[in-house]
C-alpha cells in the first residue's frame, strides 16, 4: 500500500469521527508489515478525559484482534490548515508497540509530511525501559 492509499483511508474516516465538542474530525489508518490496515476515528465524550483520539482508536482495534507487532505506519488526517500530528498520549502508545513506526500527518489539503515516530517521541520509554 502506498502512504497516498493509507492517508486516504485516514481521511475517509473522518466522517465517522464523533466530535460534537471539538467540531475537528481526525481519522487514522494503521498499516501492518502483511497488508492489513486497522482504521480509527475520535470519539468525544462530555467528560472530556474520556475522549479517545483515532490514532489509539485504531491501535486499539488491532490489538483487541490479537495485533501486537508488525506495525510499519499509520496515517492521521485532520481538518486543519497544519499537519494532524498525534498528541503525546498517542506517540507514547504507538510507541509501546512500534517504536519504529512511520507516521503520515495530513492537513485538510491532502498534503501530508512523513517522518519516524522516533523523531516526535526522542527517547521514548517503551518495554525495553523497563529491563533491569
Amino acid at each position: 500500500m502506498t502512504d497516498q492509499e493509507l492517508v486516504a483511508l485516514a481521511v475517509e474516516m473522518e466522517q465517522r469521527a464523533y466530535v460534537p465538542y471539538s467540531r475537528f474530525p481526525v481519522g487514522a489508518a494503521l498499516l501492518c508489515g502483511d497488508g492489513t490496515v486497522f482504521t480509527g476515528c475520535n470519539v468525544e465524550n462530555a467528560a472530556y478525559g474520556s475522549t479517545i483520539c483515532a490514532e489509539r482508536t485504531a491501535l486499539v482495534k488491532a490489538v483487541s484482534e490479537g495485533r501486537t507487532g508488525g506495525f510499519s505506519a499509520i496515517a492521521i488526517a485532520g481538518q486543519g490548515t497544519d499537519f494532524c500530528w498525534p498528541c503525546g498520549a498517542c506517540r507514547q502508545m504507538l510507541y509501546e508497540f512500534a517504536p519504529e513506526l512511520i507516521v503520515l500527518a495530513a492537513r485538510q489539503d491532502g498534503q501530508f509530511a512523513r517522518v519516524p515516530l522516533s523523531q516526535l517521541l526522542p527517547h521514548g520509554f517503551g518495554p525495553k525501559s523497563l529491563d533491569c
